[in-house]
């Protein structure tokens, strides 16, 4: 019991220190930036019918197809404890195989490159 009044003193304590030490830390100096309700950087105040780049979508596109790709394949190694564990595999096969030839049809068409 002792042991575990000590470990809860602790990490109460350091909490405390750490909470209180982020308040007194960082410097309250907001700018312009800061400020701005957008991060995206496109002028909020402009006009919003300028042009914008289509590759900035692409990579944010790529980058939710691999982060899904990471929750299809969240459960593969629960895979080994099913009657037949070759099936996941196979699936979790498939899914690499077919975003890894999406990737490398972008790459030869050119659509990951940002310089022309």
């Amino acid at each position: 019991m002792n042991l575990v009044m000590t470990i809860l003193l602790i990490t109460t304590a350091l909490s405390l220190i750490l909470a209180i030490v982020s308040f007194w830390l960082p410097q309250m100096t907001p700018d312009a930036e800061k400020l701005s309700p957008y991060e995206c950087g496109f002028d909020p105040l402009g006009s919003a019918r300028l042009p914008f780049s289509l590759r900035f979508f692409l990579v944010a596109i790529l980058f939710l197809l691999f982060d899904l790709e990471i929750a299809l394949l969240l459960p593969l190694p629960w895979g080994n404890q099913l009657p037949n564990p070759t099936d996941t595999f196979m699936l979790a096969a498939a899914i690499l195989i077919l975003l890894t030839l999406g990737l490398i049809y972008e790459w030869t068409q050119g659509g990951l490159e940002w310089a022309e």
